[in-house]
């Protein structure tokens, strides 16, 4: 048996920069405020940092528009403190992860800029570019019906050169033409810049938009729509996405990487059925290392659901193929929202007990929740486009607490977005006091990690449960553990198999525990 790769035994963290910490007191997190930050996560126990775009950005979508891909943005710093962060990372054992953008850079990026310039222009085929369709009465019309995932079509009329150019999401974010050799050649040396610099791996932004049709048919309507729905829902995205020719570019980023020691990881973000998001694994050649799989993020938050979820995406996986599971992210809601304070932290036990790499997004080891943002304060291009539906992601964004100092420690200035309002008691600082807080909870979750393999690289078995507990083995030789989880708000008695009977209570998520009786909302793991 091989070793297992770093990525494999280890925890992703996830840090959204803007909100992690403020080291000038201009209410935006920066890069010397992750470095000031980093030994806090090393006492949290937790192994790589994967950090949201930090690249130069005119900020329509906070970074997720690109205009130079090879530099950092003045308001997280420089090249100089980037390359300090890794330092220091290194130096403590961290692994440092960039958030790579390779469907679309912003409108202001010198190359959408040539490209705009005129038809002629070299750099013109390097973005998607139609001809207008001209309906029965002489309308101009779009070329298709795509739509962005921002609402609205997805092309925007450019009057100077007379053409529609794509866009997935905003305007202001150009969607490449990754079926140009000149894009992928250009991008890949991006990706070669920041390997050389020592960046550990990359988490890949939207990887199954990057091509798209090459005819450009229309969508197929969407039956189950309604207007309460996201207005991109309105048809099914069969041929703007999960395009064939997206697996050969996959397997080319992973070729690139694989020539870097110590091992680098590629991380793809896919949102797609389970039997979709396997091919990123590479059917024939290597190509993402970890097709990121949010399943819990959208799951019902049932036993007997949540069971069959995680034995269909085990039995999904292609020979060699690493799980990874994911709680939490910049774009949904997080977790003690979803699920409540109390079922927070069985969350974080199931987290942290299945087989495969997880990632833990900032705030939840101190169980943060979505926080009210007023109208007034609201940044999101996605909630000021579609108001009312609930899409908003500022909610998910707001400040890291870590003491009860004002902005729980965040900045010494005017926070971007407003800090969570008990922030004076849901902080890191506190909680580290506390035997039983959430952060306490996740430092020794992760320190059970460490000590039993079982519950990192072991096999997972599932057990026979019941409608309210989740049952499974975690077992790695002769390593033996069970994770009992009520889901429920009753207690439960679980019915434990032979060979579990007399194992005792190595974590509870009360503190304590008695393997016979699972009080309500309690995670028990028995070794």
């Amino acid at each position: 048996m091989t070793e297992p790769a770093w990525w494999q035994r280890g925890v992703i963290y996830q840090v959204y920069p803007r909100s992690f910490q403020d080291s000038n007191g201009d209410g935006i997190g920066d890069l010397r405020g992750i470095a000031a930050r980093l030994d806090e996560l090393v006492a949290l126990g937790i192994d790589a940092i994967w950090i949201s775009p930090i690249f130069p950005s005119p900020m329509a979508d906070f970074g997720y528009d690109v205009a130079d891909y090879c530099d950092v943005d003045p308001r997280f710093g420089t090249l100089e403190d980037l390359d300090a962060l890794i330092a220091a990372c290194h130096a403590r054992g961290l692994k440092l992860l960039l958030d790579f953008v390779p469907n679309h850079t912003s409108d202001q990026h010198p190359w959408f800029l040539e490209s705009r310039s005129s038809r002629d222009n070299p750099r013109r085929d390097w973005y998607l570019w139609r001809d207008p369709v001209i309906d029965a009465e002489g309308n101009r019309c779009p070329p298709n019906n795509w739509i962005s995932d921002f609402g609205g079509s997805a092309w925007e009329w450019d009057e100077a050169t007379g053409q529609y150019y794509y866009h997935a999401y905003l305007k202001e974010q150009p969607d490449l033409n990754w079926r140009n050799p000149e894009v992928v050649a250009a991008m890949l040396d991006v990706l070669r810049f920041w390997l050389d610099r020592g960046i550990d791996g990359f988490r890949i932004d939207v990887l199954w938009h990057m091509v798209k049709h090459a005819d450009f048919p229309d969508n197929p309507p969407n039956p189950a729509w309604t207007p309460a729905m996201a207005d991109m829902a309105r048809v099914l995205q069969r041929n703007s996405t999960d395009q064939p020719e997206v697996h050969g570019i996959a397997a080319d980023m992973r070729r690139l990487a694989d020539r870097y020691t110590p091992e680098r990881v590629l991380i793809g973000e896919i949102y797609l059925p389970v039997e979709k998001l396997m091919d990123y694994y590479g059917r024939g050649e290597p190509e993402v290392h970890l097709p990121f799989n949010f399943q819990l993020i959208e799951a019902p938050w049932k036993a007997d659901t949540l069971a069959r979820l995680i034995a269909d995406y085990e039995a999904a996986l292609p020979p060699g193929g690493w799980p990874n599971w994911v709680l939490g992210n910049h774009d949904r809601p997080r977790a003690a929202t979803r699920v409540g304070p109390d079922q927070a932290r069985v969350a974080a036990m199931l987290l942290l007990t299945l087989r495969g790499t997880p990632t833990l997004y900032y705030g939840d080891e101190i169980g943060m929740a979505d926080v009210d943002i007023p109208r007034e304060r609201i940044h999101d291009p996605r909630e000021l486009n579609e108001p009312g539906k609930g899409l908003g992601r500022d909610p998910v964004r707001t400040p890291m607490a870590w003491d009860a100092s004002p902005n729980g420690g965040f900045t010494q200035g005017d926070p971007w977005l407003p800090v969570h309002a008990d922030w004076e008691t849901r902080n890191v600082a506190a909680q580290r006091r506390e035997t039983r807080s959430m952060w306490r909870l996740h430092h020794d979750l992760l320190a059970l990690r460490r000590r039993h393999p079982a519950l990192s690289v072991g096999d997972w078995l599932p057990v026979t449960g019941s409608d309210a507990v989740l049952a499974y083995e975690r077992r790695d030789g002769d390593d033996r553990l069970m994770v009992l989880l009520n889901l429920t708000d009753t207690p439960q008695r679980p019915d434990l198999p032979e060979w579990a009977r007399g194992l005792r209570v190595l974590l509870s998520t009360h503190g304590d525990g008695d393997p016979a009786q699972l009080r309500r909302n309690e995670g028990m793991i028995l070794g």
